[in-house]
């Protein structure tokens, strides 16, 4: 076993082994791998640490291993890992900002710019905050000089900083909206609230929370002025740094920050600080020819510089020496600037052959960052495989890390591995890549979204499944940590025609989707699916996404006629089919959408007669939904006692032991608190203090639990005003506190109610009369 202290035992007699039996000196071996001799000795004798993949990978190119040896020698160095992974899934903010390079240099007048802006900003000096633009070429460290701006000591920002991905080159950048939708959900608005505003409404929460904040947010990787205009803040200390290829010279009233080629001193500055100082100043012509052969570029500089890191004994004349190999074989190669190319193509030609394969196939994933598992799908291999295969190429300064888990590769480094990908890999060995993570995604997205749906819940066991679904959080937490992947995939067979496929896919979203109504692309979803249906000429299956459809009109997008139309419509191809289930479904969503429209007589001849086809259709969780809706109805109409009784009667279903097995209990606890705080509505209005405080006492802090603030919000405050009436002075107080404490995650209308009726207790004044809004 291992002595304890580093590399076990295993290993060192091993690589000393294959050593030996090629008749190599620690200094041949040295040489012929470019890792330092009193490196390769400390490992054999098991007092060094255990080394990087990519150290491996140099030590197996220096003895000529083949890929069997080069295998065994990395499992030896694998055995002494001191430790599992981390969960791939971290539960950060997808908005926090990336870990900085621990080897920035350089940019000093570009920084001082930005700090300026950054004290001027937290000090709220002048008319709005300020705003920065950091435009330049790719691989000139935009991101990097945003995020260690962010993450330098002594930062005026004491609300942190958040970084969106505004994907500006990507075939479908991000809306300004979705992006406003994102950051509101890291800033605590829950997904319910966002649900019920529209997008004029969430853009004015944004300003409002964004005032409230001392921040810098980073909107990265901007294509247009139309991406980020609305984002720009309009009052309070939030300072808004933009990245860009472009200079977005349409932005009224911002700074631009503008970078180039790091100058001499600075390239040199970089390589030192990766390499070595030591390395650098006893070759400083050799360190110049490098630094200009990668255009002075940060990305391609520091590709270079990682490569050479672990080649110690290899000198930088050497290093130079190949660059120009690179130069001269890359003349054909048209993605981008052959000074770059030529630091890539030096790092991938001394990857093991593996790793050089996933990195090309890595180009097959779309924008945004990406975990272990999608990698090892591609490269099919083992999960923990692909995790070391990352870190090599992390390490080699191919890949950059994203959030805990989470890598991302460049722009630049994306095209140049496709480059490779279409000239080593063929038009074959591509499709077929694409075509098993394709169908890995659609079988995850299908068995995490089915977590949420009451005939399936959790997935059965299976030892080979690359990721965590153990329970609701964790298929939640996939579902929308590669939501850009799995929806990637969901659109390739949707254009492949596998029109069963995307219904499948879209039908075990269909209960999760209400967990995330922010997202953004539910409409996509259903329009798709609703196709699907039709292409395969199954109008109950056309009619069941149709009704989904309907719900991601209104609920996602607020566009309420063709929400209408397509419920109509589903309600004709039901009928057409005989399905008793969904034509009650369409009158379900029809009663919703009329109810949101204040046309009541309709929504109560939608909901009774929905209800009438859920008992024909024998279906006690659609029933009981609609019943939960006629308490609103009912109460606009003016009925206070038939809402009473129809709660009544929703609490007698869910207690009928005959139903016990058939509502689950997310369900009966949602439909339970559904229906309790709809009719405290009705008994605040009708001045029953004590049955309303008997409601929202049952209620209190359920809300919260699920991230609902906004009802959360109401449910504290409503409660108050009723115990104010009561005479429950002190109660009431404690009540209206806990409104406030929620600060910035409840409307100001309800923080303003609370204020308002906290004074009038402290006073000693009665607190006012106000209208209760659902």
């Amino acid at each position: 076993m291992g002595t304890g202290v580093g590399i076990a035992a295993p290993f060192g007699r091993l690589l000393r082994g294959l050593r030996q039996s090629r008749r190599l000196t620690i200094e041949e071996l040295a040489e012929a791998s470019g890792i330092s001799g009193r490196a390769i000795g400390d490992m054999e004798r098991g007092r060094s640490r255990r080394p990087h993949r990519g150290t491996i990978t140099a030590l197996a190119q220096g003895l000529d291993l083949d890929e069997a040896a080069h295998a065994d020698l990395l499992a030896a160095a694998r055995a002494a890992r001191p430790g599992a992974r981390p969960a791939e899934f971290a539960r950060a903010s997808p908005h926090t900002l990336p870990r900085g390079v621990r080897d920035f240099v350089g940019r000093q007048a570009e920084l001082a710019v930005l700090r300026a802006l950054a004290h001027e900003a937290a000090e709220g000096r002048g008319v709005a905050p300020p705003a920065a633009v950091v435009s330049g070429p790719p691989g000139s460290g935009k991101t990097s000089l945003a995020v260690r701006l962010a993450e330098e000591p002594g930062w005026p920002c004491p609300d942190g900083a958040f970084l969106v991905d505004m994907r500006g080159l990507d075939e479908r950048p991000l809306p300004a909206e979705q992006a406003v939708a994102g950051l509101l959900g890291s800033w605590g608005v829950g997904d319910a609230e966002l649900a019920r505003l529209t997008s004029e409404e969430r853009l004015a929460r944004f300003h409002e929370i964004a005032a409230g904040l001392r921040a810098v947010l980073v909107l990265d990787n901007a294509g247009s002025e139309a991406q980020v205009r609305p984002l720009l803040p309009r009052a309070g200390r939030l300072l808004v740094v933009v990245t860009s290829r472009r200079t977005l010279t349409g932005l009224e009233g911002v700074r631009r920050v503008e970078l180039g080629a790091l100058s001499p001193q600075e390239s040199a500055a970089l390589l030192r600080a990766v390499v070595g100082a030591g390395r650098v100043d006893a070759e400083p012509g050799a360190a110049d020819v490098v630094t200009e052969r990668c255009g002075h570029l940060p990305l391609a500089l520091r590709v270079a510089a990682n490569w050479a890191a672990t080649r110690t004994n290899w000198s930088l004349d050497r290093l130079a020496g190949r660059l120009a190999d690179e130069d001269r074989r890359l003349d054909a190669l048209s993605a981008g600037d052959l000074r770059v190319n030529s630091a890539f193509a030096l790092s991938c030609s001394r990857l093991a052959p593996e790793a050089a394969r996933t990195f090309r196939l890595l180009s097959l994933l779309p924008g945004g960052d990406f975990g272990a598992a999608p990698a090892a799908v591609l490269a099919d291999v083992p999960l923990a495989d692909a995790e070391d295969l990352l870190e090599e190429l992390l390490e080699a300064g191919l890949l950059m890390t994203s959030r805990q888990d989470r890598y991302r590769l460049h722009d630049l480094l994306r095209l140049y591995a496709a480059s490779r990908r279409r000239a080593e890999e063929g038009e074959e060995a591509s499709r077929a890549a694409r075509s098993r993570l394709r169908h890995w995604l659609l079988d995850t997205a299908v068995l995490a979204g089915r977590w949420h749906e009451p005939d399936y819940g959790m997935p059965p066991a299976d030892p080979g499944r690359l990721v965590a679904l153990d329970d609701r959080e964790q298929a939640a937490r996939w579902i929308k940590t590669e939501g850009d992947t799995w929806l990637a995939a969901f659109r390739e067979a949707a254009a492949h025609g596998e029109h069963a496929r995307v219904a499948e896919v879209a039908e075990a979203m269909h209960w999760f989707s209400d967990h995330w109504v922010s997202w953004g692309h539910w409409v996509e979803v259903y329009e798709r699916a609703a196709a699907a249906g039709a292409a395969l000429g199954d109008a109950a299956l056309e009619a069941t996404h149709r009704n989904y459809l309907a719900w991601a009109y209104w609920a996602c997008a607020r566009r309420h006629d063709e929400a209408v139309e397509s419920a109509t419509t589903a309600l004709r191809l039901a009928g057409t089919a005989g399905d008793v289930r969904q034509q009650a479904w369409a009158h379900a969503y029809l009663g919703w959408l009329r109810d949101t429209a204040d046309d009541l007589a309709a929504a109560a001849d939608h909901y009774h007669r929905a209800a009438e086809l859920f008992t024909e259709a024998d279906d006690v969780n659609g029933y009981l939904q609609v019943s939960c809706g006629m308490i609103r109805v009912l109460r606009g109409a003016g009925r206070a006692q038939a809402a009473v009784e129809t709660c009544r009667g929703i609490m007698d279903t869910l207690a009928d032991p005959r139903h016990r097995d058939r509502i689950p209990s997310n369900v009966r606890e949602f439909t339970a608190l559904s229906a309790v705080y709809a009719v405290s509505f009705v008994h605040l209005d009708e001045g029953r203090w004590e049955e309303a405080v008997e409601a929202l006492r049952s209620i209190r802090g359920q809300f919260d639990d699920r991230g609902w603030h906004k009802q959360a919000g109401k449910v504290h405050l409503h409660l108050a005003h009723a115990l104010a009436r009561l005479g429950e002075r002190a109660e009431a107080a404690a009540e209206y506190q806990a409104v406030l404490a929620l600060e910035s995650r409840v409307p100001a209308d309800v923080r303003d109610e609370a204020h308002t009726g906290l004074a009038a207790l402290t006073a000693g004044r009665p607190v006012p009369l106000v209208r209760f809004v659902q």
